[in-house]
């Protein structure tokens, strides 16, 4: 076997109870679930921001950031709810680069899983102890998303793990809403399958146990864009695409219709200051049809403290390490922007 086993982790029920949640910490996440799941079940028409960098990298920019998201959120409350992205795990294409916080909870030392099992805990409780925000993060690993069960209000299914079998079981047995990326290739179908097979119940294996799931009926779609045959970025968050994702999810019978736009990766060709526009156009779809404003629920934006991304040896602070990000003063401008026009 060409693996070398280098040391048993601990389980994520023991980590739990080393690094546990206080009442009032689970208290300010029970309000924010409640407030996250009213939006998805149509009760709410608040607006959902799932905002924040492309990935994880130091815990002080991190919060940083999240702090300032602190201050407009008090602003803008009334329209929309901020859910931070700590996404600690980075899918690689090639498997080359870096993978996360996850893996390497320093990103200018060797990984090592067992510090980063504890640093993406500590991360998420720091957001959610000194700034009122439980936050979302990519479920790249299902057998991992049991560290943080207790700490996220939102798990997004990545483009290239839509049609796992473990990824789509695993989200049928979460309380979290998960969305659902349409895969790489752009195929709607298979995004809506994940979806159905994520609001069913199963029985299946997770973590050594033999387990049956309830089916999760927040589950739902995240439109990311898409590669075509020759390799070229296409976009899906256009009107007519929403419109689509409409009729397919009437004609489906699932429950809670609900669209995510993604403004980055394939919808805006990955050149990051394309989402300012691609933000002002989906909420300028949602007011022109209340088809499409009952079904889009919200946008995913990648966003730090410092415009682009920085190479290798850099060291800027609260610059992205892995895809460029919106600097804060056009993310300051763009949430007050957004906001006046819900």
């Amino acid at each position: 076997m060409r693996m070398n086993f280098q040391r048993k982790l601990p389980i994520p029920q023991d980590v739990k109870k080393e690094f546990p949640l206080t009442e009032t910490m689970l208290k300010v996440k029970e309000e924010r679930d409640a407030q996250i799941r009213d939006v998805f079940e149509g009760v709410s028409d608040k607006f959902l921001l799932i905002i924040g960098p492309c990935s994880a990298d130091y815990r002080e920019p991190v919060l940083e950031y999240i702090s300032r998201l602190r201050r407009i959120e008090e602003q803008v409350s009334d329209k929309i709810i901020i859910i931070p992205r700590i996404y600690t795990n980075k899918p690689r294409t090639t498997g080359q680069g870096y993978k996360g916080m996850l893996h390497q909870p320093d990103p200018d030392a060797k990984p090592d899983m067992y510090k980063g099992i504890v640093a993406i805990r500590d991360l998420h409780i720091a957001a959610l102890k000194d700034y009122g925000f439980s936050c979302a993060d990519e479920m790249l690993y299902p057998e991992n998303y049991r560290y943080l069960s207790d700490l996220l209000s939102y798990v997004a299914v990545g483009a290239r793990s839509v049609e796992n079998q473990q990824h789509r079981l695993t989200a049928s047995g979460i309380e979290a809403p998960v969305g659902m990326k349409n895969p790489t290739g752009g195929d709607l179908t298979v995004m809506m399958n994940a979806i159905t097979a994520a609001q069913s119940s199963h029985t299946f294996l997770y973590r050594g146990w033999e387990v049956i799931s309830e089916g999760n009926p927040h589950a739902h779609s995240i439109l990311r864009g898409y590669i075509d045959y020759t390799g070229r970025s296409c976009s899906n968050y256009h009107y007519e695409d929403i419109i689509k994702v409409n009729e397919l999810y009437a004609e489906s019978g699932l429950a809670n219709p609900s669209v995510i736009i993604d403004t980055n990766h394939n919808n805006s060709g990955k050149q990051y200051l394309e989402q300012i526009r691609i933000a002002k156009d989906v909420v300028y779809s949602r007011n022109q049809n209340r088809d499409i404003k009952h079904l889009v629920k919200g946008l995913m934006i990648e966003s730090y403290i410092e415009d682009g991304a920085q190479s290798s040896g850099e060291h800027v602070f609260g610059k992205s390490i892995t895809d460029p990000c919106l600097g804060w003063e056009k993310t300051e401008q763009l949430i007050f922007d957004i906001a006046d026009k819900l």
